[in-house]
């Protein structure tokens, strides 16, 4: 299920999963999701070494189609939130229109993510990061989500 604002809902589940994160703690998880594999994974790296590692957030990237080429894919993109998932929801962010389109299919249907996942609007680059760093600190989905669509806001000069 999903509600107005593209947000999967549970019908009332409070998200708790059973799955932990380290020391059983739970953590927002981070899919970035691009047209491109390699750009998928760099901005990935990219976010959790500004995080100065961030090893308690997991981040993965769904870049790509499953064969390599450019594109997305519904597969990756549920495999990777699955990965993520530690029961404290699942962020979404994306880098052009068909994968944003792709990501609102799946929360639509429902039963594709994870209780809990969200697309966050949000610029791909400094909204990741922005997610991540947010994330470390053990926030919940709301201020991750927060954080990321602040990254609208910074100027450049």
């Amino acid at each position: 299920m999903s509600d107005d604002s593209g947000r999967a809902t549970s019908g009332g589940n409070d998200g708790d999963d059973g799955k932990g994160g380290q020391g059983g703690e739970k953590a927002v998880g981070i899919v970035l999701v691009s047209h491109s594999a390699q750009v998928a994974a760099a901005v990935a790296e990219l976010a959790k070494g500004l995080a100065g590692g961030a090893a308690g957030v997991p981040v993965a990237p769904a870049g790509g189609t499953e064969g390599g080429g450019l594109g997305t894919s519904a597969e990756l993109i549920s495999a990777a939130a699955a990965s993520v998932d530690r029961g404290a929801g699942v962020a979404l962010l994306t880098d052009l229109g068909s994968a944003v389109l792709t990501v609102k299919a799946l929360i639509a249907e429902g039963d594709e993510l994870p209780d809990g996942a969200r697309l966050v609007d949000a610029p791909f680059v400094e909204g990741a990061v922005a997610a991540v760093v947010t994330a470390a600190t053990g926030a919940d989905l709301d201020a991750v989500e927060a954080a990321a669509g602040e990254a609208y806001g910074y100027r450049k000069v």
